[in-house]
Formats: C-alpha cells, sequence, structure tokens
C-alpha cells in the first residue's frame, strides 16, 4: 500500500487546504504525514507551516493543486446552477400538479422574492453585458 502513496496529500478546507508531505520511509513502515504548509486558493496564499522552508518542487506542486482545484471549483459551481435550473422545472411542475393551498402559502413568498432578486441580478448582468460589446 505504501508505495503507492502520493508524495504530498491535500486536507481540503473550505477556503483551500493544508498541504502534508506522506513519508513511508521510515523504521516502522507507518504513513507519516508532515504538515508543510497552508493554502488560500482565493488569494493564492502559500503559508509554509511553522519554520519550514518550501523546496520549489514542493511550490511546484502546491500551485499545479491549486490550479487544478480550481479548475474543479469552477466546473461544480456551473453545474450547480444547472441543477438549480432542473430544480426550478421541477418546482413549477409541482406548484402546478401537486402542491396543496397550504404547502403553497408556506413557499410562495420566499419563491417570489428569491426569483425576483435572481431575475433583478440576470438582468442588470446581461444589459452590462450587452453594453460592454458594444
Amino acid at each position: 500500500m505504501a508505495g503507492n502513496l502520493p508524495e504530498y496529500y491535500f486536507r481540503v478546507r473550505e477556503n483551500g487546504a493544508f498541504v502534508f508531505r506522506v513519508d513511508t520511509e521510515n523504521r516502522q513502515r507507518r504513513i507519516e504525514m508532515d504538515q508543510i504548509a497552508v493554502i488560500n486558493i482565493r488569494n493564492g496564499q502559500i503559508k509554509p507551516h511553522g519554520e519550514r522552508d518550501l523546496t520549489e518542487d514542493d511550490l511546484e506542486v502546491i500551485r499545479s493543486w491549486m490550479e487544478e482545484r480550481t479548475a474543479l471549483l469552477a466546473r461544480r459551481d456551473i453545474d450547480d446552477i444547472h441543477r438549480a435550473v432542473d430544480y426550478l422545472n421541477m418546482t413549477t411542475h409541482w406548484v402546478q400538479a401537486r402542491a396543496s393551498d397550504d404547502q403553497l402559502d408556506e413557499v410562495t413568498d420566499a419563491l417570489l422574492l428569491a426569483m425576483h432578486d435572481l431575475r433583478t441580478v440576470l438582468v442588470r448582468k446581461k444589459a452590462d453585458r450587452l453594453t460592454q460589446t458594444d
């Protein structure tokens, strides 16, 4: 098992990750993870952990992971939006076909406000894009 492990492990957190160097070359043949850095995806910051000096190899692996993670999160964001469109369509069908008056009373105002807010932002953003291309 130890021979197949990567050299680095990234423990994902909300804004980035903790970076560990994986060590299996010890006398007990245990997997040891030594934290070497903390990274922040949002601002691109890489902070060495403790008194560590990161090597160029460390930095190259970390930067590569950050790029891959950013791309993955972007794909997930757009996938979530496509799912939201599906949920809106399913909600419309539910309202039309199955919702009771009590259920509609419970959700109508919240849905109308959320859809109004979304529509307002979408229209403003579309107008901004149209005026920028002219």
